[in-house]
């Protein structure tokens, strides 16, 4: 049984090192105007957004959240949650879709318990993308292992999403890939399989289809902070530079969007 109970998260308190990073936050994303988007895709959507309620509906039936399925084993085993570990140790990696996950927390001080990091590495990426040609003064991981950062999900400390956000390439140690082209990888996102726990698997994997178009938004504007902070500051690697960290950021509510889907459908029928 998790260390988890159905309200909130039990025995995971942070255990903190003795410094964290700075953190500068970009200015919110303007949430998209879904009513522009076809029909089909809006269906697409609440359909995921079913799916996420489902997985909330049987882990509460067994006293149990999102976040405490990722930290059930470290948990049960009396460890302590430390700030900036990886859990599950070795990541959520599917050896189909290539893509992968891992949850972690380093971001106390807005409110936050941790934070999902997704990625998608190359032999899941579709034809023709590549990172960007660079300068760089820290190398960038090269071959099968410049996997790209996706999206982050903010959780609170009830196990619910309450944000998603993007950040620098320092952060995640990756490759950089130019927005449109990260955008071609959302697709490719899917964990199939039931390592650390199925219903979190599966949610994970809808959160990219509810809020597609959200991440579209963010990942345009990670560019944009990416390269204008690259224009005020021209003799540092912007990829390289601690005082940026958050890139975008959106506050989101999964009740609220399937509200809104819920009427455009109507709407629309």
């Amino acid at each position: 049984m998790s260390s988890a109970s159905p309200s909130k998260i039990k025995g995971a308190g942070l255990n903190q090192p003795e410094t964290a990073s700075t953190t500068i936050v970009a200015d919110a994303v303007s949430i998209p105007n879904l009513a522009t988007l076809p029909l089909q895709r809006l269906i697409a959507m609440r359909q995921a957004g079913e799916e996420i309620l489902t997985c909330y509906r049987v882990l509460k039936k067994s006293g149990l959240n999102l976040v405490g399925e990722v930290l059930r084993d470290s948990l049960n085993a009396g460890k302590t949650f430390y700030e900036l570990e990886h859990y599950p140790p070795d990541d959520v990696y599917d050896t189909d879709s290539h893509a992968q996950y891992y949850y972690h927390a380093h971001r106390s001080e807005v409110g936050e318990h941790g934070h999902f990091h997704t990625f998608l590495r190359p032999k899941g990426m579709p034809a023709g993308v590549s990172p960007i040609e660079y300068p760089a003064t820290d190398p960038w991981p090269q071959g099968d292992e410049a996997l790209s950062h996706l999206i982050a999900i903010a959780m609170d400390a009830y196990g619910f999403p309450t944000g998603l956000f993007t950040v620098n390439r320092w952060v995640t140690a990756e490759a950089w890939y130019p927005a449109d082209q990260v955008i071609r990888m959302l697709d490719h996102f899917v964990i199939d399989h039931a390592f650390p726990s199925w219903p979190l698997n599966r949610w994970v994997s809808a959160m990219f289809v509810l809020y597609r178009p959200h991440i579209e938004a963010l990942l345009l504007q990670r560019d944009r902070v990416i390269w204008d902070w690259k224009k005020r500051h021209p003799r540092q690697d912007v990829f390289e530079d601690r005082n940026l960290d958050l890139t975008s950021h959106l506050p989101i509510s999964v009740e609220a969007t399937i509200a809104e889907l819920d009427k455009l459908i109507a709407a629309a029928a």
